[in-house]
């Protein structure tokens, strides 16, 4: 699956799970690991599982005979996401290609997916491939972010790092920004199989208690480092920009939108 997930690497995570989690990412991890337990699941997988931000939720939340399984093409972004655990904690750690899941046919009451559906290539695969390894009943549920207009800190981002190449603009913040069609996103699990699709748009306030933390984050922890680099730019030099750029144009607080989906199997 060679795409933009898989440029998680070097220092990315860290500054991925630090920078951006507590801005971006707790609250709707909170969000989404509640809507989980709520079906009560026996065994859950976890797609995208990134850093563990989901899975330390999903484990808190979930039923103690509850197995989970978080799985992220990433290894890098899993070798952060083991430290948040116990060794005696039940939850497992595997590499897996989300639009290829070598696991088997009607193995899970749940799977799991936050912010990682608009980085898969094969979208339409990725459905069917959940389909499959899902119980009869079994509830996928993942989140995509809403348009730029409802998320202003990637507009931001996008427009700061342009600027610096005006005539190669990185196009990283496009990416996880835009796939947020809830018709079409609809209409794609009712081809893979699902039913019963629910829909929720979940707009919050996130504070912004340090702008070097967060610019830190918004360069250092995502592929658009790389994109900076390979163009001869000085990531540091952008990162100023964004700080600055964050205070100016957010203060202390900024607007999040994401859209949550509930799909069952039939």
């Amino acid at each position: 699956m060679a795409n933009q997930s898989s440029k998680f690497i070097g220092n990315i995570p860290e500054n991925y799970d630090t920078g951006l989690g507590p801005r971006i990412f707790f609250d709707y991890a909170d969000i989404m690991s509640a809507m989980t337990a709520d079906h009560a699941p026996q065994s859950v997988l976890e797609l995208a599982a990134g850093t563990g931000i989901v899975t330390r939720r999903l484990r808190n939340a979930l039923l103690p005979e509850c197995t989970l399984l978080a799985s992220d093409l990433n290894a890098p972004m899993l070798e952060i996401a083991k430290k948040k655990f116990r060794n005696d904690e039940k939850v497992a750690f595997e590499t897996a290609d989300a639009t290829s899941l070598a696991f088997d046919n009607e193995s899970y009451d749940a799977v799991v997916c936050q912010f990682g559906v608009m980085f898969f290539p094969d979208k339409a695969r990725s459905y069917s491939e959940v389909h499959r390894v899902l119980n009869r009943g079994g509830h996928y549920l993942f989140s995509v972010w809403g348009a730029w207009k409802h998320n202003p800190f990637a507009e931001m981002v996008h427009n700061v790092v342009a600027g610096f190449f005006p005539d190669n603009p990185p196009g990283f913040y496009k990416v996880p920004f835009g796939y947020h069609d809830t018709g079409l996103i609809r209409d794609s699990l009712t081809a893979a199989g699902f039913d019963q699709v629910v829909v929720e748009v979940r707009d919050i306030v996130s504070e912004i208690p340090s702008a070097s933390d967060f610019a830190q984050g918004l360069v250092f922890g995502n592929p658009v480092y790389e994109e900076i680099v390979s163009r001869g730019g000085n990531p540091e030099e952008v990162r100023h920009t964004i700080e600055r750029e964050i205070d100016k144009t957010f203060g202390g607080s900024m607007p999040l939108q994401a859209i949550f989906f509930d799909a069952v199997k039939k």
